[in-house]
């Protein structure tokens, strides 16, 4: 039971739910990055076939390719991570589920009773447990099953950070 006494969401319900949030994510990722690197090697696909008159391929620079495929993969990564921020603060802050949250019956709620959920706890959530996990080796799997050995609140270390708990919604 959570401190306000709702009954806390179980492990299955948890990862269910992180999987559709991630499937969400990633169908959305496809969706900027496949376009982007077609854009990509249309333009960058001349310098690569080019031919001198007289008949010897002319070597692409190595900065000619690279700089503009970093600077494609940087304005992606900046973008992702504001709709990464959106989807799991913004939406977190609004009704206290996500996508995946919702299908699966789970919610976010503070660890006080009596607290509201606020953009700052759900930032940190967010920090902790997926930016964190992405640049951290090892944390992501840590940081997940640390709920099967936390009692009696069964937190993630990310859930801890926040000071937040996850509980099922009432049907």
């Amino acid at each position: 039971m959570s401190p306000a006494g709702q009954p806390l969401a179980t492990f299955g319900d948890r990862i269910l739910a992180y999987l559709i949030d991630y499937a969400v994510f990633f169908g959305v990722s496809l969706v900027l990055t496949v376009p982007a690197l077609v854009i990509f090697f249309l333009a960058v696909a001349p310098d690569l076939f080019d031919v001198r008159p007289d008949g010897t391929v002319v070597d692409p620079g190595f900065l000619e390719l690279i700089v503009p495929l970093l600077l494609i993969e940087l304005g992606l990564l900046v973008v992702l991570l504001v709709i990464s921020y959106v989807y799991y603060v913004e939406m977190l802050l609004r009704s206290g589920q996500t996508l995946g949250k919702r299908a699966m019956k789970i919610k976010i709620v503070p660890f006080a009773p009596d607290a509201k959920l606020t953009r700052g706890s759900a930032a940190k959530r967010w920090l902790a447990g997926y930016v964190g996990a992405s640049f951290v080796p090892g944390f992501f799997y840590v940081d997940g099953l640390w709920q099967l050995w936390d009692k009696p609140h069964q937190q993630c270390l990310h859930d801890k950070f926040a000071a937040t708990v996850v509980v099922k919604v009432p049907a």
